[in-house]
C-alpha cells in the first residue's frame, strides 16, 4: 500500500499566485498540489491536500489525519507564529509533521522569525519556494520509510 502524506496549506496560501508573487511566486496552489501528487506518484506515494483559512477546521484535520495519513507537510502561514492550539494538535500526533515555507521566514518582518510551532515538528524547511513542499514531501517519506 502506498503512503499517503496529508499536504495541509495554511490561511491565505488559496491566493497563491495572486498575493505578493515577488515573495510567494507565480504558481498557483492547484498548480502546486499536482506538482505535488506527481512527485509523490514517482516516488510510489500519494498526497492528499487541503487549505482552510480557518485555524479550528485546521486543528481538524490535523486530529484526524494520523486515521488516513503517515505524515504531514504543513505550510501554517501566518498562524506559524501565533497558535499555540496548532502546536498542541500537532505535538499531539504520533506520526511526522514537516512545517514548511515558500519565503524565508527569517529574512522578513521580525515577527516572522519565531515559528510557535517548530518545536514539535520533525523539521522545518523555509526559503525555497515551491521546493520547499517538495523537500518536504521528500524529507516526510525518508521519516516514514525509516519508521518501517
Amino acid at each position: 500500500m502506498k503512503p499517503v502524506i496529508l499536504i495541509l496549506h495554511g490561511p491565505n496560501l488559496n491566493m497563491l499566485g495572486v498575493r505578493e508573487p515577488e515573495i510567494y511566486g507565480a504558481l498557483t496552489l492547484d498548480q502546486i498540489n499536482l506538482h505535488l501528487s506527481r512527485l509523490a506518484d514517482s516516488r510510489q506515494a500519494e498526497v492528499s491536500c487541503y487549505q482552510s483559512n480557518h485555524e479550528g477546521e485546521l486543528i481538524e484535520i490535523l486530529q484526524n489525519s494520523p486515521h488516513k495519513h503517515q505524515a504531514v507537510v504543513f505550510n501554517p502561514g501566518g498562524y506559524t507564529h501565533t497558535s499555540v492550539a496548532l502546536r498542541d494538535a500537532i505535538a499531539l500526533l504520533e506520526i511526522p509533521v514537516i512545517e514548511v515555507h515558500i519565503s524565508n521566514i527569517y529574512r522578513r518582518e521580525p515577527f516572522r522569525h519565531t515559528s510557535l510551532l517548530s518545536g514539535v515538528c520533525s523539521g522545518t524547511i523555509s526559503g525555497f519556494g515551491v521546493l520547499s513542499y517538495e523537500l518536504g514531501v521528500i524529507a516526510a517519506l525518508h521519516l516514514i520509510q525509516g519508521k518501517k
